[in-house]
């Protein structure tokens, strides 16, 4: 196949492989782009196997894909920040820029965002495609092409930790709930970004142990028999007796959520990074009265430049977390692969599309 190859959602449960048409001439304010790399995210496995994520749902073929690298082949004539040739990161949200929410600085939370790989927008995961110049970063020469497909997710993890106010030399015990790949990510980021101590939870021991070869010493495994009060105190026994000052909840389950309330300390920060689309009893009045505060995150908001800048001067060395690449012809074996993580020990599946 040498068109414009692609992974292609038709419905639920029907992934392909398939040629579709390549993009026409970018816009005034767009670029074109080679996609280099692509991670296989949670989300794009969710959306293949249950046909959507809460309202949105793939209505029409759809390419899938957002965590991606490129290179620029064409620019639009109003296009200024990057050239034909550079290589950029894509942040895939793509805000309007003209609403109210966006000019008070909260793009993020535009109400009109289109998001790479949801239906109506494409994704990444294509030979070629054209985007919104604005949403490309260039990547410094020292990042590799893999490591550029890993900032959308790294650029999630810093926006949370600057939701948490973790900045160098505030001391925080941090405790991270969930060792998936956004998970460590979280977890190296606060020690990049100023905690003093890191404990992460999981149910998956060989997660946990794979978080202690990235430096993350401190750990717990948890299961779906542990009372939220025994794990409360294991946490403070690892932080010698004290709670953590802020928790990043990046699992979404009932009794994350709930020990993450009940642990973190008094005045303390609770960001709620992990998503499920099933409804959870939690103790808001154990959060209320202790003035924990809840902190809700919708991807990043102009976190992309640090989570750059942490990986290009050394702060943060993301490479092992990449454990399986598959050309882009063997695409649907690298979905089945990210499927399979909890059996084959996958943390971070790339796609390479470029032939």
């Amino acid at each position: 196949m040498s068109g414009n190859l692609s992974i292609v959602l038709h419905k639920k449960g029907d992934l392909r492989l398939e040629e579709v048409d390549y993009p026409g001439e970018p816009g005034p304010n767009e670029v074109q782009l080679d996609s280099k790399i692509v991670g296989v995210c949670g989300s794009d496995i969710h959306f293949w196997k249950d046909g959507g994520i809460d309202k949105f749902v793939v209505d029409r073929p759809t390419v899938l894909g957002h965590e991606a690298s490129a290179v620029v082949v064409k620019v639009g004539s109003r296009v200024s920040n990057v050239r034909v040739g550079d290589r950029v990161a894509i942040e895939p949200g793509i805000a309007c820029l003209n609403c109210q929410v966006c000019k008070d600085g909260n793009y993020n939370i535009c109400p009109d965002v289109q998001f790479q790989g949801v239906p109506p927008l494409g994704g990444s995961l294509t030979r070629r495609f054209n985007l919104t110049a604005a949403f490309c970063h260039k990547l410094p020469d020292n990042i590799s092409d893999a490591e550029g497909a890993l900032m959308e997710p790294l650029a999630v993890a810093v926006y949370a930790c600057k939701r948490a106010n973790l900045i160098i030399g505030c001391g925080y015990k941090v405790m991270v709930t969930g060792a998936g790949p956004v998970g460590l990510l979280a977890a190296m980021s606060a020690k990049a970004l100023g905690a003093q101590d890191v404990c992460i939870l999981d149910i998956n021991e060989s997660r946990l142990n794979f978080a202690k070869q990235l430096g993350i010493s401190k750990t717990i495994l948890i299961d779906s028999k542990s009372e939220v009060s025994d794990l409360a105190k294991q946490v403070i026994d690892k932080f010698g007796g004290q709670s953590p000052h802020v928790t990043l909840e990046c699992s979404g389950a009932e009794m994350s959520i709930n020990l993450a309330i009940h642990v973190t300390r008094d005045g303390g920060d609770v960001v709620l990074i992990g998503v499920s689309n099933n409804k959870v009893n939690v103790n808001i009045s154990s959060a209320a009265v202790r003035q924990v505060n809840l902190l809700g995150i919708k991807r990043y908001l102009n976190t992309f430049p640090l989570a750059i800048h942490l990986v290009s001067s050394g702060e943060l060395d993301i490479k092992p977390l990449i454990t399986h690449t598959f050309k882009l012809e063997d695409g649907i074996k690298a979905f089945e692969t990210a499927r399979d993580s909890a059996i084959n020990g996958a943390i971070k599946v790339h796609i390479r599309c470029n032939q």
